[in-house]
């Protein structure tokens, strides 16, 4: 007996949940699980103390006006300030922005920097912007949320689509706003009006550093490994970069538009020529075009999603080949796909973990600004690397001593620790 279906029909389909939110309170209901938590405090943890929405209009350069909508959402305030990144994506929205602001409560609480999780976003193509444009609305924004924000309230920072001229004019707002300088309002500047040495490339060089803590439990240097690298931005190019640096074979990486493949070891600084000149790898002459979704499935040792969420999920994480995924993006593996890895003997560093090094300078740079005291690069890479390489080796005693996952190590340290601050400080009044 044969079955006729229409081509647009399945059975008994079930489609997995790729809400980035759902999906962040699934991950700490498990830890909260595990943890035997008092129920009340799970309770709290669920939802973020505040979150402002904004709609706001931007005059362009054709004289039209457009209203833009802006989001941001404070989870937890329990171990200090709110710390997050800003992003312009068109397709970002409230949920999304929830769950980043939870993920870098975990985050901040898991290299033990004293603040609480935040985020924020304007629903935006950054791409179709000029940069008048692009100067007009972060303007906006910033004045729309300059009482929601400050140096000892919630700080923001560079996310996707944004950068430090982003937030050198979200710094000149906000103190014209004060009617003094305020360095400290925004983490991710230029050196020059209060940034922090070696605050660029920090996030690359982070994922470098869990990486080659990780490689060592197989006896592997840096130098013996393929590396693959989906996203080419600020996180992903540094972290390319770096890894040819230092002696690996990086053999494919790839941006929004396409992605490069060469078996025998990519030409990084030529890549990165190309990207910087033309916005993207289009015109690169090197390797062999590959899809990105492709260089998802290359057998690889290291295999770095460092683009944005929801790149390995059930659909695909059985074709995954690399002996070690670390997240550089956030949330780029959904809990479904979670299982099927650690089933396949995948070893994942995970994105709370993996692309801390922008956390930790960026609370460095603060710190900085708030002395106006500052230090060389050498000094700042040299403490991001140490609170990157004690925080690898927490988190993977605690999943060895518990027998988990390292994810799921990762958030049994941080939901403990913003737990235990939260109990501490009770409930006001």
């Amino acid at each position: 007996m044969s079955i006729t279906m229409e081509p647009n029909l399945q059975l008994n389909a079930v489609v997995e949940n790729l809400n980035p939110f759902d999906n962040a309170l699934s991950q700490l209901d498990v830890a909260v699980s595990h943890l035997g938590l008092d129920p009340n405090i799970h309770e709290i943890l669920k939802y973020p103390q505040s979150q402002m929405t904004v709609h706001f209009p931007v005059k362009m350069d054709s004289e039209i006006i457009r209203v833009y909508t802006g989001y941001r959402v404070q989870h937890n305030r329990s171990r200090g300030p709110c710390k997050g990144g800003i992003r312009f994506s068109p397709n970002v929205d409230e949920d999304e922005v929830k769950a980043l602001a939870m993920l870098m409560t975990w985050k901040c609480a898991l290299l033990n920097v004293p603040f609480g999780g935040a985020k924020g976003a304007v629903t935006c193509d950054p791409r179709t912007l000029s940069l008048s444009e692009t100067e007009r609305l972060t303007r906006r924004f910033t004045s729309e949320i300059i009482n929601f924000i400050g140096p000892e309230v919630d700080i923001p920072a560079p996310d996707m689509g944004t950068n430090a001229q982003t937030m050198a004019w979200m710094m000149d707002t906000y103190s014209m706003g004060k009617g003094r300088t305020v360095p400290a309002c925004v983490t991710g500047k230029p050196v020059s009006i209060g940034g922090s040495e070696g605050r660029s490339d920090a996030t690359g060089r982070g994922i470098v550093f869990v990486t080659r803590e990780a490689l060592k439990e197989w006896k592997m240097d840096i130098t013996d490994i393929t590396v693959a690298v989906q996203g080419f931005g600020n996180v992903g190019g540094v972290a390319a970069r770096i890894f040819h640096e230092m002696g690996a074979k990086v053999v494919a990486v790839s941006d929004a538009v396409n992605g490069i493949y060469d078996p025998k070891g990519l030409d990084i600084p030529s890549l990165i020529a190309c990207a910087n000149r033309d916005g993207s790898l289009t015109n690169s002459r090197t390797g062999e075009p590959i899809g990105s979704k492709e260089l998802l499935e290359l057998k690889v040792d290291v295999l770095v999603p460092a683009a944005i969420e929801n790149q390995i999920t059930e659909s695909n994480a059985h074709t995954i080949k690399a002996r070690v995924v670390v997240e550089g993006a956030n949330g780029p593996t959904t809990p479904g796909a979670d299982q099927i890895l650690r089933e396949n003997d995948v070893f994942l560093i995970p994105d709370i973990l993996a692309n801390g090094g922008g956390v930790v300078v960026s609370y460095f740079e603060w710190v900085q600004d708030l002395q106006f005291f500052f230090w060389s690069e050498q000094q700042v890479n040299s403490k991001m690397e140490d609170i990157m390489t004690n925080a690898y080796r927490e988190v993977r005693a605690t999943a060895l001593h518990e027998g988990v996952n390292m994810r799921l190590a990762a958030y049994l340290i941080a939901v403990r620790r913003v737990s235990d601050a939260t109990s501490l400080r009770g409930i006001y009044p």
